[in-house]
């Protein structure tokens, strides 16, 4: 074989083998410590990739403007730039970097025009992002911006929001704290070719101590329908941040299957209630959750881990107690199962009107009459053992067992504020309801049911009512341009906001 023949034959060899000189390329993102960057590598040829191919040829690119807010280690967060000033320099904390996205998909970090025009790739700095503080993408040329998403490694999107003329991307929901970020966007040069890049990017983590956290109640077990999602922050968040409190209730997730509308309600400002619109659906699973880990609720104030909870929602039981014709009517899942005559409080001691929730069952209790204000001695003064009580106010409003007053019961109301009953009556009563099932008062005459101080009354604001509770209220619609939890293959066409 003469050595010409044999030099032909090497070449082909190296070309087929991937050999340097023939090396084909594909984007990945990388991270250094917590800089942005975009870096080439090898990788399966665009051409081979149907996801990867240009569409309008290899040269087509355009130079993004990719803006964070720095980590100032003092508590403090960058102001944001305005577009015009979107450069390096002129916002204290404020760091802006070039970044090359092209019709393969690749790009490089730039350090600036000589190193754009060279086709050059800038050297990457450590830079903390702050949580805190925005992430703006930009078009530093002619063309617009098309597909944006933002994911933490754990997969949760945050939302963004799209200019007018498609050239600025902004989230709309804070980062995290100590999470890394993947950043992947599309857009169209001057000549409407396709062109795109992925970054990453991590953010500084948060304080080892001191982060807000949340415990839910109730603990996992099945309950009634009338049960109330509790969240116990472990330091108040004052009403006069609205914005630390709209934060933490973002943050705290409640999803059921079936799917119900429903919303929180600040009781105090380290106290929270959820509920759904109307009662929960029977045999409903929930699961609540907390999403306040990294985030930042203030000024250098971070959320902290915690513990998630999931209950079941059992058969739908409604006892509904008619305090003026003496009886009470139980329902289970809409259906009549049992009419039991009653006596409920008198003149004085009237029983409390409207809905309130099985708190616990407890199958004897001391009642004594000092405990709701009668003093010793007196004629309406009682010390009495009781059996199947069923709380449902903390202040000792129960449904129990009542033999001394069976003639009345039926007939007239006798007590003292209690709903009595017979003892075969309050034992199946007891055996029937569970906690988080639904106990309602008409027609007693009584002072109405406290939402929040005596047990749960929450049932008893009407919807407009509990939402104007929320630090959420308000708040204008989610727009057109918000993104979805999208994956990398199924990105949605951006519009601008109008």
């Amino acid at each position: 074989m003469s050595s010409t023949h044999r030099a032909q034959k090497e070449r082909r060899a190296r070309k087929a083998r991937g050999a340097p000189g023939s090396r084909t390329w594909s984007v990945v993102a990388a991270v250094t410590g917590a800089a942005l960057v975009v870096a080439a590598a090898p990788g399966r040829a665009p051409e081979q990739d149907p996801a990867a191919r240009p569409a309008g040829g290899p040269d087509a690119a355009v130079t993004l403007l990719v803006g964070r807010a720095l980590d100032q280690g003092d508590g403090g967060i960058a102001a944001r730039c305005a577009l015009e000033a979107f450069r390096d320099g002129l916002c204290t904390g404020w760091r802006q970097q070039r970044v090359r996205a092209t019709s393969r998909g690749a790009g490089s970090v730039l350090r600036g025009p000589a190193s754009r025009a060279a086709g050059g790739e800038g050297r990457t700095v450590v830079l903390p992002t702050n949580s805190g503080g925005p992430l703006d993408i930009a078009l530093a040329e002619a063309g617009q911006l098309t597909d944006v998403t933002v994911h933490d490694g754990h997969g949760r999107y945050v939302g963004g929001e799209l200019a007018p003329r498609s050239r600025h991307w902004t989230n709309t929901e804070p980062l995290r704290a100590g999470e890394l970020y993947t950043v992947r966007v599309g857009a169209q040069d001057a000549g409407g070719t396709p062109v795109g890049v992925t970054m990453a990017f991590r953010t500084a983590p948060p304080p080892d101590e001191g982060r807000l956290t949340v415990e839910f109640g109730p603990r996992p077990g099945t309950y009634g329908a009338g049960q109330i999602v509790t969240a116990a922050l472990s330091r108040p968040v004052p009403a006069a941040d609205r914005t630390a409190r709209a934060r933490v209730e973002r943050a705290l997730q409640v999803t059921s299957e079936p799917a119900v509308e429903g919303g929180w309600h600040w009781v105090d400002d380290s106290t929270l209630h959820y509920r759904p619109r109307t009662y929960w659906p029977a045999h409903a699973e929930v699961h609540v959750t907390s999403g306040l880990d990294g985030v930042e609720v203030g000024d250098h104030d971070y959320g902290g881990p915690s513990d998630s909870t999931r209950f079941t929602i059992g058969d739908r039981i409604e006892a509904v107690t008619d305090a003026g014709a003496h009886e009470m009517t139980v329902r289970r899942n809409g259906k009549v199962i049992r009419t039991i005559p009653v006596t409920t409080g008198k003149a004085g001691f009237r029983t409390r009107s409207g809905i309130k929730v099985v708190l616990r069952k407890e199958y004897q209790v001391r009642m004594r009459g000092d405990s709701v204000g009668i003093k010793r001695g007196t004629s309406e003064f009682y010390d009495l053992p009781v059996f199947y009580a069923t709380r449902v106010t903390w202040s000792g409003e129960y449904v129990h067992a009542a033999p001394w007053s069976v003639a009345s019961q039926g007939e007239e109301n006798v007590s003292h504020g209690c709903t009595g009953m017979s003892t075969a009556e309050a034992a199946w009563f007891f055996e029937t309801v569970r906690e988080g099932d639904i106990v309602q008062v008409v027609n007693s005459e009584g002072e109405p049911m406290a939402p929040f101080e005596n047990g749960f009354g929450d049932w008893n604001l009407d919807w407009r009512a509990w939402q104007a509770g929320s630090a959420l209220a308000g708040d204008a619609p989610v727009p057109a341009a918000v993104l979805p939890a999208v994956s990398r293959h199924a990105a949605s066409r951006l519009r601008p906001l109008t």
